[in-house]
Formats: structure tokens, sequence, C-alpha cells
């Protein structure tokens, strides 16, 4: 009796199909190669039945290639980063590519150390959300020929493509409304994060305050805090503030500890103080009054980096490297709407 695993070909000829049938279903590929769906589902319940396990390290000696793809973000279980994790998984997975995945809770030495695991195991391309001072890091693995993709935030002075979304002009148009609804003095409530996206927004911020003649009124508070140590700070800042009649929150999380921070001081939203979040939540809508958002693609974004890693894989990086901004939306609800106006 033989122990020996059966191989892409023992299924071939047992089948009486194509090898090559055989390995683009097994490689997710068979939609691709217009393979019929009772020809996969009859070879994947095949492969089922015998326990059949692709050898991807032989296949990787073999093609150069591990069908691999190198996720790094700040926080796969975050309200941003989930989503778009699932959507990039869900694209790269028709294309017959898997993800794996890290966070990295902006800590440069753990993405680092990621990185380098990732590496090792020789996957295709990464596609990276990274924390300050990566730069050297992913030059060194742009260096050694393997795609990269930058998205949400970029790294000053590396050459690669990068996915982002307009932070800056959409924050403009967001304090602008809030103006337009006659709030007065708009606080602007952030992160103390030299990483571009924050600093877009601070900018954007800043450049309506000045342009409309309005004081800026700005805290910036550490990465590093929970969720009750957000909460507290902003009340802290509120009754030193007493006269702020609007607050924009540059992220979703900080927001949801500013309403904490709002109720326990008891504000009324929006009569006496408005409401702006950069990133959609699940609980602005539900909430009562629902939270105006900043909405990003999530969708487009997600499409749009694996379009261009999956051709920097096939392809090389022959193109110029691209610099792609999808536009987000604002989403107009009850909190940053005084009443009186409607």
């Amino acid at each position: 009796m033989t122990n020996k695993k059966p191989s892409i070909n023992d299924i071939a000829k047992h089948l009486n199909v194509a090898k090559s049938t055989v390995s683009f279903i097994i490689n997710g590929k068979a939609e691709a190669h217009r393979i019929s769906k009772k020809q996969e589902q009859r070879v994947l319940e095949y492969i089922k039945e015998i326990g059949y396990k692709p050898n991807y390290m032989a296949k990787s000696l073999a093609t150069g290639k591990t069908n691999s793809i190198g996720l790094i973000v700040e926080n796969i279980g975050d309200s941003f980063f989930g989503p778009i994790a699932l959507m990039i998984e869900e694209r790269a997975k028709k294309s017959g590519y898997r993800i794996i995945y890290s966070s990295t809770r902006n800590n440069t030495n753990d993405a680092l150390s990621v990185l380098q695991l990732f590496k090792d195991t020789h996957v295709d391309g990464f596609i990276i959300a990274p924390p300050v001072k990566m730069e050297e890091g992913v030059k060194k693995v742009i260096n050694d020929k393997v795609p990269v993709v930058i998205f949400d935030r970029m790294l000053e002075g590396v050459k690669t493509d990068y996915v982002g979304t307009n932070n800056r002009e959409v924050v403009e148009e967001a304090c602008a409304h809030l103006l337009e609804q006659k709030f007065k003095r708009i606080a602007f409530i952030s992160l103390a994060s030299p990483q571009s996206q924050m600093q877009e927004r601070l900018d954007g911020y800043l450049h309506t305050m000045r342009k409309k003649k309005q004081t800026p009124i700005v805290l910036q508070m550490r990465y590093d805090v929970d969720r009750e140590g957000y909460r507290n700070e902003i009340i802290h800042f509120l009754q030193n503030n007493p006269d702020v009649d609007a607050v924009f929150f540059a992220t979703n999380y900080l927001c949801i500890s500013g309403l904490e921070a709002i109720r326990e001081i008891g504000k009324k939203i929006p009569d006496e103080i408005g409401i702006i979040a950069f990133d959609e939540h699940d609980l602005f809508r539900l909430f009562s009054p629902s939270i105006t958002a900043i909405v990003q693609p999530l969708e487009q974004l997600s499409a749009t980096i694996v379009k261009i890693l999956l051709n920097r894989i096939d392809k090389g990086t022959i193109e110029p490297y691209q610099y792609i901004t999808v536009p987000s939306t604002l989403v107009i609800r009850e909190s940053s709407v005084k009443k009186k106006l409607k």
C-alpha cells in the first residue's frame, strides 16, 4: 500500500480532464478561463473527497509565485480597515490570490517585523496602510522587485503606487457646511499624528477657518489612548471651551467617544453643538439625532487597490507609478443641521 499523495496530474487522469483545467479550478481561476460551473463543481467535489491539499511551496518553486498577498493595516477590526480588507480579500480571491493579514496598531517595529515575515513567505505583493517611519523597510521590498500598493496614508519619498481619498477637499466642504448652518465656533478634534491622511484633514480644517476668518480651535490626542481616555479628554476640552458650538471629529472612533462626552456634559445635538465625523460608522445612522459623516468609497478603493497590484504582479513595474485619489462623500444628517434653518 502506498501513501503517495495525489497530484494534479492524478486528479486530471481520474476525471479525464486537462491538467490545466484542474489547476485553474484549484487556483480560483475557473471563471476567468470560462470553465463551466458543472465542471468546476465536479473537480472540487473530487478534490474534497480525496482530501487533496495543494502544495503551495512546490508551486512557488516551480512558478516563482505563491498566489498570496500580504495586507498590513492599522487595525483589521475597525470600521474602516475591517470592511475594506474583506472587500480586498473577495476581489483577490476571484483572481486566485489569498490574502494574509496583520494589524500594526500604528507600531512601526511591529509593522517592519510583519513586513519581513510576509516577505520571507514569498508573497507576490503587498498592500500596506503604513505607520510612520516605514520608508526604508518598504523601499527594500520594492528594490527586491516585490510590488507594493500603499493606501490611506502616504510614505514620503517612497516611489510606488498609492490609492487614497481627497481628505483635505472633503473636510473643507464639511467645514463650509457647518459655517453655512451658522455654527460660529467650530472645533477640530483629531490625533497627534504626522501621518499624511491626518495632516490633510487638519489642513482642510485650518484652511477653511482662515479663509472664513474664523479662529481655529484644535485638540490633538495620542493614538494609544482607550475610549474612556478619549472621552475624558474631550469632556475637559469642551468644558474649557464652553463657546464651542460645533465639533469636527477627524475619525469615527473619536466621534463615538465625543458623543459620550457631549451626553455627559448635557449638551444637545444639534441645538447647542453640531457634529460631523470623518468616516462612516453604523452607529451614526442609528444614533438620534443621526450623525453627519464623510463616507469613504470603500468599494472603489478596494477595487482600485487590487486592480493596480495584480497588474503589477502580472506585468512588473514597466508603467509609471500611479497616484489615485477616489473622492469621499459628505452625507449630511441631523447632527449638523440647525432646526431653525431646515
